[in-house]
């Protein structure tokens, strides 16, 4: 099992509160960090300036593709940015991240 982060880019705090709660309820990540941000991007062919939300979730390689899922049924962008980040971390937090993830699977 290998650790990563999921990066995802939401409109409002809220969002990214409801979809972290989601992953969380489902067993998909073991924890959440919601960040305020700027952004700068192409979009509808002019460059937009907004703020946004980033949530970080913490998850491991298997859970991926089924937290993809979840974020994209429920993201209000048409097309949400998920980025899958590999990351490592002290061997007692790894262990912690597994075990919290593994208590409803």
């Amino acid at each position: 099992m290998d650790f990563i982060f999921v990066y995802i880019t939401n409109s409002t705090k809220k969002e990214a509160k409801k979809i972290a709660e989601c992953l969380l309820k489902k067993k998909l990540i073991a924890c959440a960090n919601i960040f305020p941000i700027n952004s700068l991007c192409w979009w509808a062919g002019k460059i937009v300036d907004e703020n946004e939300f980033i949530l970080i979730a913490k998850t491991v390689e298997s859970n991926f593709e089924k937290v993809k899922k979840e974020v994209e049924k429920i993201h209000s962008y048409k097309i949400p940015c998920i980025v899958k980040i590999p990351v490592s971390s002290n061997k007692k937090y790894f262990d912690w991240l597994k075990k919290e993830i593994r208590k409803n699977t």
